[in-house]
């Protein structure tokens, strides 16, 4: 049986050599005959010698060097928001809804679960006191929801949603609106 310090420096050696493509330099020599044979040679020189490669960002590049930000990081509906609008914002509630049925229930079929991600709907509940439904604006965009009446609501959905399948509302015993919004 052989020295394993000796026969695999050599093993490595000549496995450096057969997979190197360039030739190595007279100092790299020097420094390989002076080097121990477990101190010079590891598994990262052996075979050709990494390609440095230009450092691509996968982050956003910007098109235009005076850009601060890209329109994908601006929120939908931003520029609804007046900031000069001094009206009182009503208190809202959201609330997911899900279709369940007893195959749901009991067999667990359809691999739904109590996530947002499995929900079809949302439920946006607004109290409006002392407001008439003559008095309420309703606009809808798909993550934004942009509500004018004498308080103001301008709401950024969590979810995109269909804003051609929206249904509103008005409660004017409980002066509440309820808006149900079919999500994408």
């Amino acid at each position: 049986m052989e020295f394993l310090g000796v026969s695999s420096y050599q093993n490595l050696q000549a496995l450096s050599a057969l997979l190197s493509t360039q030739q190595e330099e007279d100092e790299d020599e020097d420094c390989k005959q002076n080097a121990t044979a477990y101190g010079q040679l590891g598994p990262g020189q052996i075979g050709p010698p990494p390609k440095k490669e230009k450092e691509v960002s996968t982050a956003y590049t910007k098109k235009n060097s005076k850009d601060i930000w890209s329109e994908e990081e601006v929120a939908e509906g931003s520029q609804y928001d007046d900031l000069a609008d001094l009206r009182p914002q009503p208190e809202y509630e959201i609330i997911l809804k899900q279709s369940v049925g007893t195959e749901d229930l009991f067999l667990g079929l359809s691999q739904k679960d109590p996530s947002s991600m499995c929900c079809e709907a949302m439920l946006v509940k607004i109290k409006l006191p002392d407001t008439k439904t003559k008095d309420v604006f309703l606009d809808l965009k798909e993550k934004y929801l942009d509500l004018r009446t004498p308080n103001k609501l301008g709401l950024h959905l969590p979810h995109p949603i269909q804003n051609q399948e929206a249904k509103a509302q008005f409660f004017s015993d409980r002066q509440e609106l309820e808006v149900t919004l079919l999500m994408k």
